[in-house]
């Protein structure tokens, strides 16, 4: 690993999920030096699958199980079985952290809910995920951040590039890696009230509040009172100043001058020279909010006429805000995202890429464990049970009742 301690060393975290949210934590956590167990079922995490979807890409390597799995243990356990959830019980009496997004019915069922964990260590943080959350009629609804993050939290009514365009899907785990790092806070905070107090607790969050916190500014908005218009096209945007654009070799980028007071003259100087800057209609903020329609015209042409290569050091030469619009190809390319530390190289070559991307939390002084091949399935299972204290022959006792699978 990098940096000079780890900084959850001697944590560990039972993993109890499936799919992507909760075991993303759970990963941030392992990147922090945690020991992070995955439990699957026998059949294993579907999560596993999602790469066979229709429409996805078709690799060698299981991307998603990679990039949210990695550094972790795997085992097997049926907690269909008594004997299943024994072993589960056992191994969470000296856990720190059990995480779980099961369905809460599914919970009661397997015996894995708040009420049957906590009794076996008062130390263990229970982290809870949820789809709606813990209570009302909903709370055992089964979803995705598709349906309980962009859907329910009118992220997907919005932002569609015109009024009568159908509703926009999501990204496969688009809500669900922002409220990976929601229930890690939680788990970090869960942390640090034991330090204080010695004592555990339950912690929790759900897709649903993370959707209307990833869209709050207009939620609030909508709670404040105020009436909406719908979102025009980008040919009549409000403000021209904070709209997308296109060159004349086809890249797109967004321009972001939200201090257009100060960078309106400059990008004029750039891209249109006086006579823009002293077109009477766009001289003052009022003049182009209302002339808005006009100037994304002007702009269009001016940017068609020159390439990015030119346009970009033109504008981060002087200073003005934008964007380029990357596209996954340029990702494994991109300098800024290795030097910021956004993708880091792998550890094991066997885990089937150079390079993978990295959690988003930095702790200074604390750097984020190598990432390494994430586990087959039931991989570490005699190992972590034999940590457990598991003798040989009972752990084979286990495996041939099929508590428990390698």
């Amino acid at each position: 690993m990098t940096g000079e301690e780890r900084l959850l060393e001697g944590v560990r975290v039972l993993d109890v999920a499936s799919y992507i949210a909760a075991p993303a934590a759970a990963m941030m956590l392992a990147d922090l030096g945690a020991e992070v167990i995955k439990v699957e079922p026998p059949g294993g995490d579907a999560y596993r699958d999602l790469r066979n979807a229709p429409g996805m890409p078709r690799t060698e390597t299981d991307y998603g199980w990679l990039v949210d799995n990695r550094n972790k243990k795997g085992i097997v356990i049926d907690l269909k079985s008594e004997a299943g959830r024994g072993v589960l019980y056992r191994l969470a009496e000296t856990a720190d952290v059990f995480i779980t997004n099961l369905p809460l019915n599914v919970r009661s069922r397997l015996g894995v809910t708040w009420e049957d964990i906590a009794p076996l260590n008062d130390r263990l943080i229970y982290a809870s995920l949820t789809a709606y959350g813990e209570a009302g009629e909903e709370a055992s609804k089964t979803g995705f951040d598709s349906t309980a993050w962009w859907a329910r939290s009118g992220l997907m009514d919005l932002v569609r590039p015109s009024p009568d365009a159908a509703p926009t899907r999501s990204l496969p785990g688009m809500g669900d890696h922002p409220t990976a790092t929601a229930l890690f806070a939680a788990i970090m905070a869960g942390l640090y009230r034991r330090e204080r107090t010695g004592k555990g607790g339950f912690v929790a969050t759900n897709l649903m509040a993370n959707g209307i916190w990833s869209n709050a500014v207009l939620a609030q908005a909508m709670l404040c009172g105020e009436a909406f218009q719908p979102r025009p096209p980008r040919e009549e945007s409000a403000n021209a100043l904070v709209n997308p654009y296109r060159t004349r070799d086809g890249r797109w980028f967004f321009l972001a001058l939200v201090n257009e007071d100060r960078q309106w003259p400059t990008l004029a100087a750039v891209v249109g020279g006086e006579e823009l800057a002293a077109d009477p209609r766009f001289r003052t903020r009022e003049g182009r909010h209302e002339n808005s329609r006009e100037l994304v015209k002007v702009l269009d042409r001016l940017f068609l006429q020159r390439d990015w290569s030119e346009l970009r050091p033109a504008l981060e030469e002087k200073g003005v805000t934008f964007g380029v619009v990357g596209r996954l190809q340029d990702i494994p390319d991109d300098p800024q995202m290795r030097a910021a530390g956004v993708l880091v190289p792998m550890d094991d070559p066997a885990g089937g890429a150079e390079l993978v991307v990295a959690s988003p939390v930095e702790v200074g002084g604390a750097g984020h464990v190598a990432p390494a091949a994430a586990p087959a399935l039931g991989q570490h299972t005699r190992e972590v049970l034999a940590a457990a204290g598991y003798t040989v022959e009972e752990i084979a006792r286990l495996e041939e009742c099929g508590a428990v699978a390698s």
